[in-house]
């Protein structure tokens, strides 16, 4: 089973979005606190649909906290400041995938600390922007679950 945890979500459709795609393909969700939003509110709830009580929900109050209850796994963080391309990576079975607030993306002692891990989902540069946190998620665990050949589907 793979991996999605968010970093400071700030954005409630976003979280809910994701926790959407992560209840229909057997994915656990981790949602790093502080969140920017109480996951009981309406937006995130509406965003998710009825999916939530499917959802394989982990919450920690802090980067530290999240670190200790998953000792020695292999953890990728997504980053506009990466330089390997999220198709090169050969994802396997309970990998985790990092996501940084909408913002301002992940601290950049995360990103040091898995400096050998960073990808990044290529873009224009000249626009100095990313996607949306929910659909780079989405493209990055599509892309692990097609490597796995999609292990919830047999």
């Amino acid at each position: 089973m793979l991996n999605i945890v968010f970093f400071e979500p700030e954005i409630p459709y976003n979280t809910g979005a994701i926790a959407r795609t992560c209840a229909l393909t057997e994915t656990r969700l981790h949602l790093i606190k502080p969140l920017s939003f109480s996951i009981d509110e309406k937006a995130v709830r509406r965003a998710g649909l009825d999916y939530w009580p499917l959802v394989d929900l982990h919450v920690y109050e802090n980067y530290e906290d999240f670190k200790s209850k998953n000792p020695g796994i292999t953890l990728y963080c997504a980053t506009t400041k990466g330089q390997r391309r999220y198709s090169d990576v050969k994802f396997r079975d309970e990998d985790f995938i990092m996501f940084g607030r909408e913002t301002s993306g992940l601290p950049a002692e995360i990103m040091k600390e898995n400096h050998d891990n960073l990808i990044t989902i290529p873009m224009i540069p000249e626009l100095k922007r990313s996607l949306n946190l929910a659909n780079s998620a989405n493209i990055i665990l599509y892309e692990a679950l097609r490597q796995l050949d999609f292990p919830f589907s047999h």
